[in-house]
């Protein structure tokens, strides 16, 4: 199971051991991001992205915001399916940044990807200023998810798509028990043996207190975002939440 771990909280701080979902956490585990994600998910984190990227029906020319970029796996394939558009990656990790521009440059892609650092709760743009914005794996380690919500909704233009996509633990299903076996066992046991990272214990529990789709729904609702549709991937393990500013 991909675990996806693009945080949109700010950096720690201090010589403290770096707290679950901070910008300095995912630094630790940033150089074997992509690999883990591939082999926990079995490649199926591909597809998601891909999903999402057609989520945010793009015109000629967009501008699109990607939030929790990370090492830019999301920014890179909206590029791919869509390469007459402009993209911004936000994070707090300068470590995935980092691996992310790396990945950018190798693809000669600098000059329409631009990565920095940010706040998913305070975006340094304008109001209206993208077309479009999608955020993979990063919204259930936000502290203050409405806000953040809020913020999509201001710095996208009404008829603009948003595409957010999270994990969650199935609890319902026939098949919700062996997901739920590999989310709360296999995840944080491959994390530890391929990373040497113990934080993969903090992305199993994010992902088991993530909300039920209807009440994150809900929340998207009350942040001022029109949600167009929820759509439940591989058995419920993901989800896609498309909405456009209310």
């Amino acid at each position: 199971m991909s675990t996806a771990p693009q945080s949109s909280v700010t950096p720690s701080s201090g010589s403290s051991a770096p707290q679950g979902g901070s910008g300095a956490m995912f630094d630790m585990i940033a150089p074997r991001y992509d690999l883990l994600n591939r082999l926990m998910s079995f490649g199926v984190d591909q597809r998601w992205r891909n999903k999402t990227v057609d989520a945010l029906e793009l015109e000629s020319g967009s501008r699109v915001l990607d939030l929790a970029t990370g090492t830019a796996d999301l920014a890179l394939k909206v590029l791919q399916r869509h390469p007459d558009t402009t993209v911004v990656g936000v994070d707090p990790s300068e470590g995935m940044l980092e691996v992310g521009r790396r990945k950018v440059a190798a693809k000669g892609l600098t000059r329409v990807c631009e990565l920095k650092v940010g706040d998913a709760q305070a975006l340094p743009f304008e109001d209206r200023s993208f077309d479009g914005l999608c955020m993979a794996f990063g919204i259930r380690n936000v502290p203050d998810r409405a806000l953040a919500l809020r913020e999509m909704a201001r710095v996208v233009r009404p008829d603009g798509r948003i595409a957010i996509l999270e994990l969650s633990e199935p609890r319902k299903g026939l098949l919700g028990p062996m997901a739920r076996f590999q989310i709360r066992t296999v995840v944080p046991f491959m994390g530890r043996l391929l990373s040497g990272a113990g934080e993969y214990r903090y992305l199993q529990q994010s992902i088991a207190s993530f909300p039920e789709p209807e009440v994150f729904a809900d929340l998207m609702r009350e942040s001022g975002l029109e949600v167009l549709r929820v759509t439940p991937l591989t058995f419920g393990v993901c989800c896609l939440y498309v909405a456009r500013p209310r």
